[in-house]
């Protein structure tokens, strides 16, 4: 916003301060609203500060049109990723599987301080670049804040809760609120209108097989009517363990010295196992869904779950080529009517941490999916999910979304070199 004098005083000039405001006008080959894509012939307009106007047919919009070619898109939401190992990039071998994986990030995470902020500072780089402007980001320590800090990006900080010896529940649990303390007192910003004082954190279990039902309960009393997430249905291993108290997850317990004789096999699939324990009215962002059948989905819709309560299935894909190389069933989701999100997971089990690149995997593996609909899952229904949706995930009046550019689209179709980038 500028602001102009003008005015007069007892003879004399005075000043007025009389705000101007600047506007933006932006047009391209498409534009993506976050619920349709809208051929040519549209006009965004923003004020300078990103705020959506309105959009408007070509010619009406005036002079100054800045033009692109390509598809303009809101901002892009990061439903699920874990900004803190972003030091672990291309260190862990890839399709090695689910177990040697979590063994792997549990021995070798560790590094010096500096390294890791490095390294997170320029993930986020990464991120800003590509498109993204929001992150739901897993916690399992504050190494992160000093970046989130800067404002860059908003986040909604999933304080990671694991544990899976019944015994140390209460103690692992004790240790994530004080995390989730550290995260809730950082972002108490001076300023009331800072993007940070926005920011939300919340506990949230990891997985079914690193949570005991005594530390699902501390969890669950904690967390009524929160945002929460859960790495769900990763691999076949997830649901042998649970299930049948078989295959390769006794190895990493083993490899890790716990002792695990006190589990029981629950004799159902993992979410049917786990998804009881939480019955406080959270939303929850299931994380992965590789081995999610219908029958799951169904049993996530009866119950004594509030009906208004969304689940959202979040898609990882390029993360489950890289770990277990195999991909949830999409075209099951989509007709069981799930509420999809996208995410990039973490770069220790991802080359790049761009959504474009999520959507060229689904693409390539599910031709029949549609570019709008991929979109409506990187940006609408992600902010939906993280609760932002009243500020970003689509260009509606009064939002702030960003804008992004996607280029190299050819008939509404992503190819090898279709790339984006944020330019408001």
């Amino acid at each position: 916003m500028r602001f102009v004098s003008r005015g007069l005083w007892a003879g004399g000039k005075f000043t007025i301060y009389q705000p101007i405001i600047l506007y933006r006008k932006f047009s391209a080959n498409n534009i993506f609203t976050g619920h349709a894509m809208l051929p040519e012939g549209n006009v965004l307009i923003t004020d300078e500060t990103g705020v959506i106007t309105e959009i408007i047919a070509l010619k009406d919009a005036g002079d100054n049109i800045e033009f692109f070619n390509g598809i303009l898109s809101p901002g892009f939401i990061n439903a699920h990723c874990h900004l803190e190992l972003s030091h672990l990039k291309g260190l862990i071998p890839e399709k090695t599987g689910l177990v040697e994986f979590v063994f792997k990030v549990i021995t070798e995470r560790h590094f010096a301080e500096d390294q890791i902020l490095a390294a997170i500072e320029t993930a986020e780089n990464e991120m800003l670049q590509n498109g993204i402007v929001a992150v739901g980001d897993i916690c399992n320590n504050a190494l992160t804040i000093p970046q989130k800090k800067k404002q860059r990006l908003q986040y909604h900080n999933f304080i990671e809760v694991s544990g899976f010896v019944p015994a140390l529940a209460q103690a692992r649990f004790d240790r994530s609120v004080t995390i989730l303390e550290e995260y809730q007192s950082a972002t108490k910003a001076n300023d009331q209108y800072s993007i940070f004082n926005t920011q939300r954190s919340t506990l949230s279990p990891h997985a079914p097989y690193s949570v005991s039902p005594q530390l699902f309960e501390l969890i669950n009393n904690a967390s009524t009517n929160n945002i929460i997430t859960i790495h769900n249905q990763e691999t076949i291993a997830e649901e042998e363990f649970i299930k049948n108290k078989t295959g390769d997850f006794l190895k990493l317990y083993e490899k890790l010295g716990i002792n695990i004789d006190f589990f029981e096999a629950t004799s159902k699939s993992s979410l049917q196992s786990w998804l009881p324990y939480l019955n406080n009215d959270q939303s929850i962002i299931l994380v992965h869904n590789v081995t999610t059948t219908a029958e799951d989905i169904a049993f996530t819709k009866i119950g004594n779950r509030k009906s208004e309560i969304k689940n959202w299935f979040c898609l990882c894909p390029n993360a489950n080529l890289y770990i277990t190389d195999s991909l949830p069933d999409v075209n099951m989701l989509i007709q069981q009517q799930c509420n999809i999100v996208l995410g990039t997971d973490s770069l220790a089990s991802n080359h790049q941490l761009g959504m474009l690149e999520e959507i060229k995997t689904l693409h390539n593996n599910f031709s029949q999916l549609k570019l709008e609909t991929m979109l409506q899952w990187a940006t609408i229904n992600g902010a939906k999910a993280l609760q932002m949706d009243h500020q970003l995930g689509s260009f509606e009046k009064g939002k702030q979304p960003g804008v992004v550019l996607i280029e190299s689209v050819e008939n509404l179709q992503v190819e090898k070199n279709t790339s984006s980038k944020r330019i408001l």
